[in-house]
């Protein structure tokens, strides 16, 4: 090896160990910005919202019309297109509100979601899914703020819950890391609105 080529590589050594190490994550950074997440939550909320945007695969927060948090979520199997029927695998889209808050939830804690809406139940009516009776029962509840039934042929049992975020891998629910989902269970209350769009 000649003199140039070794001094050569004794540079190129030289500045590779000089330079920061390489950060895949801020949660490993003591010098990391601070995110929203960063700082607690300052509860009580004031008119918390939900808006989720599957495209994103995010889930907004709001207190009083100011965004709080930004949370990653995973969807269902099949996360493309509005919830039609039951096993579709499809998280619903539009308007529905918090129904229910379970701590003791087989996805470690869970936000009931007050689906089917009116859309669902008018469009599963037209198209021969639900009877007239299950159609006026499923507006009934929700004019009362109720869960809906959930053992129609447009299904139920649609949550917000803990268990991962990483890929699509629920039957129509919304997923998020257990942090996250802790953080949410105790940031907002029964009746909080929930919209879920494309």
């Amino acid at each position: 090896m000649t003199t140039a080529k070794a001094t050569l590589i004794f540079v190129l050594l030289l500045i590779l160990f000089s330079l920061p190490p390489a950060v895949t994550s801020g949660a490993h950074r003591t010098d990391a910005v601070a995110t929203p997440q960063a700082k607690p939550l300052r509860l009580p909320l004031v008119s918390p919202r939900i808006v989720v945007k599957k495209a994103e695969r995010t889930l907004f927060l709001y207190s009083a019309d100011k965004l709080v948090r930004t949370y990653h979520v995973g969807l269902g199997l099949s996360p493309v297109g509005d919830k039609v029927h039951q096993g579709d695998r499809r998280t619903p889209e539009g308007d529905f509100f918090i129904f229910t808050k379970n701590d003791k939830s087989a996805f470690y804690l869970s936000l009931g979601v007050s689906y089917p809406n009116a859309a669902h139940a008018e469009r599963g009516l037209r198209d021969g899914l639900i009877t007239r009776a299950q159609y006026e029962s499923i507006i009934s509840a929700l004019n009362a703020k109720q869960a809906p039934p959930q053992n129609t042929k447009l299904g139920g049992d649609i949550y917000i819950h803990g268990n991962g975020a990483s890929s699509d891998w629920t039957w129509g629910c919304v997923a998020l890391e257990n942090d996250d989902v802790r953080e949410l269970f105790k940031a907002v209350p029964v009746g909080t609105p929930v919209r879920i769009q494309r």
